[in-house]
């Protein structure tokens, strides 16, 4: 059998994986034009300029993603170890105070800005964390393997959530559950998760009293690098208190506008299953971040409960792509790392959409692909080149061995009777 090549063949690409990216991708550049009446009115920048350039993002993106799938998956591996360093010691720079390199928006410091990139460090340290787990729990073989590469992967996920806790709680808890699947992917022992899963659900649970007691309720400030958490106990509440409000006492405040307008956008939408029609959307104009945040409203208002349909079937498709890649898959770690990226995919969409349609508190999670944005367009594209690479080299490897078998049997002697 012939060794495998440092970049593999084209001819073994996925399919499957590059038709579901592009019909992201077209959904994007729609949602963008249609929910982007903001960007596109801009009194103090070009009329079509944010736009362009998310499209640019976009273009980028899907030229990184064929790059990184004919690479092969031990680089891949290699590389998310130099990504997950890299971007860790950009959160610990921003956790520093009076940073230059940090810049705030929307009253957090989530992005940093390195000679003139600016960029989420938070993004790159998702895929990072994801993939240096899963080559962790690739590497056990023996019941020993399954302790000690717990409770490692356990230690490095604790102080990176804790870190991206400071200025993105969503991010952080997010990230844990992605982590979590990945043990029960990967087979870890049911009375660790157990326990470990009881003592986070605890540790939340007394973190949203403790603040919500000690500082909101009393209304007192908090300072040092966990000074948002009252903002995120805040958005609980005022979900809670959404909830509880009867409709004839519901006033629209400031702090519950962005909801309230998603709602009725979907509200719209769901007039008819088809919604108002592409471009016809009236609440883009009224919401602030239609175009990043709450895109689904939107998309919802425009193309009603069909297009929501169609949006939810391509997530769950990518992970049903994604188990059955894995599923004929023998490089153990490749596999969970296949599985750990479309479920940051599939959940992180979800989520966004959740909070779009007012199921949950607001947390500022995009739509994988769609919502706008630079560093979140590209590391999708990132995911989605890794777990291309991850089918192809499958694909390649299997045909690899079976020419080599049908060379065996052609080469082996004759027997006549």
């Amino acid at each position: 059998m012939k060794k495998p090549a440092i970049i593999g063949s084209r001819k073994y690409i996925d399919k499957p994986f590059w038709v579901l990216f592009i019909f992201l991708i077209v959904i994007a550049i729609i949602a963008l034009f249609s929910a982007g009446s903001k960007l596109t009115f801009d009194p103090e920048g070009s009329t079509l300029g944010p736009i362009l350039s998310q499209m640019m993002f976009i273009a980028f993106g899907v030229g990184l993603a064929y790059c990184v799938q004919l690479l092969p998956t031990w680089l891949l591996r290699l590389a998310g170890y130099v990504i997950f360093a890299f971007s860790f010691l950009c959160i610990l720079v921003m956790l520093v105070p009076g940073n230059p390199f940090v810049v705030n928006m929307h009253e957090a410091g989530r992005w940093i800005n390195i000679f003139g990139i600016q960029f989420q460090p938070s993004e790159l340290t998702k895929l990072g964390l994801i993939i240096v787990v899963a080559d962790q729990l690739g590497r056990i073989k023996t019941d020993e393997d399954y302790k000690q590469r717990f409770f490692w992967t356990l230690g490095l996920t604790v102080v990176t959530c804790l870190m991206i806790m400071t200025s993105n709680m969503s991010t952080a808890v997010l990230l844990a559950g992605i982590v979590f699947l990945m043990w029960f992917l990967a087979r870890i022992p049911w009375h660790y998760l157990a326990i470990t899963a009881g003592t986070a659900v605890a540790l939340l649970v007394l973190f949203y009293f403790a603040i919500e007691f000690i500082y909101v309720r009393p209304q007192k400030e908090l300072d040092g690098p966990f000074k948002r958490a009252i903002t995120q106990v805040k958005r609980v509440d005022d979900m809670i208190t959404a909830i509880k409000t009867p409709d004839a006492e519901f006033k629209l405040t400031d702090k519950n506008r962005q909801p309230s307008i998603a709602k009725v956008a979907v509200w719209r939408g769901g007039k008819t299953p088809f919604g108002v029609g592409p471009g016809n959307s009236r609440e883009r104009d009224f919401l602030s971040y239609a175009y990043a945040d709450f895109i689904f409203a939107i998309i919802v208002e425009e193309t009603g409960i069909v297009g929501a349909g169609v949006l939810i079937f391509i997530y769950l498709a990518i992970l049903f792509r994604a188990c059955f890649t894995s599923s004929k898959y023998e490089d153990y770690s490749a596999m969970i790392m296949t599985m750990g990226l479309a479920l940051m995919i599939t959940c992180q969409a979800f989520v966004s959409m959740a909070v779009s349609v007012g199921l949950g508190p607001v947390t500022g999670q995009p739509l994988p692909m769609i919502s706008k944005g630079g560093t979140s367009v590209i590391v999708t594209s990132l995911y989605f080149g890794i777990m291309m690479a991850v089918a192809r080299e499958q694909t390649e490897l299997r045909n690899r061995v079976d020419e080599s078998v049908r060379e065996s049997i052609a080469d082996a002697p004759q027997i006549t009777l």
